[in-house]
């Protein structure tokens, strides 16, 4: 165990698990680091990576991975009418408008959201998801959900959980 991380030794749960050996390994070799960020945020990529995975199983059945998921998810929660720019879904996904256009295609060819010319900008355009859209973001969320609460009801109370969930908001406030 790195000497100078006592506190890394975890409390209920795993005794050890993969990024504590690769602390260790890097106590071992480095001795001077603190590796405490490393176990961090190793473990939140690591379980972002697993839930991914879990959560694109939810909405294979629906017909969609997670980027489409994003961009009629995206969609519903802006209200009725339910309509945004490609700029806007790209600036809130965070994917490029290369990448928004190919999503777009793929799901306006599913008959789950429609492009329509803006009626205040010519040169620009709007998407509005279809009904069909809404009624299949509106089950696929609920199967995602689920598959979240399980891994967390898995491991945590209901009470470590919005712990975790504010820590790791303070955390994201001062990195993003």
């Amino acid at each position: 165990m790195n000497e100078k991380n006592p506190e890394r030794s975890p409390g209920p749960g795993p005794a050890h698990d993969a990024v504590d050996a690769i602390a260790d390994q890097w106590a071992a070799v480095r001795p001077d680091l603190e590796t405490l960020p490393m176990a961090v945020f190793g473990r939140i990529y690591r379980l972002s990576l697993a839930m991914r995975g879990r959560v694109d199983q939810a909405y294979a059945p629906y017909g969609m991975g997670l980027g489409e998921f994003d961009v009629l998810a995206t969609l519903r929660r802006s209200g009725a009418p339910y309509t945004l720019s490609p700029r806007e879904l790209s600036a809130t996904l965070m994917i490029t408008t290369g990448g928004m256009t190919g999503r777009l295609d793929r799901l306006e060819k599913a008959g789950l959201l429609s492009r329509s010319p803006d009626p205040n900008d010519r040169r620009a355009l709007r998407v509005t998801l279809s009904e069909r859209g809404r009624e299949l973001v509106d089950q696929a969320v609920g199967a995602g959900l689920e598959r979240q609460r399980e891994a967390l009801e898995s491991a945590l109370t209901e009470g470590e959980a919005e712990q975790l969930a504010g820590l790791l908001r303070k955390l994201l406030a001062t990195t993003a």
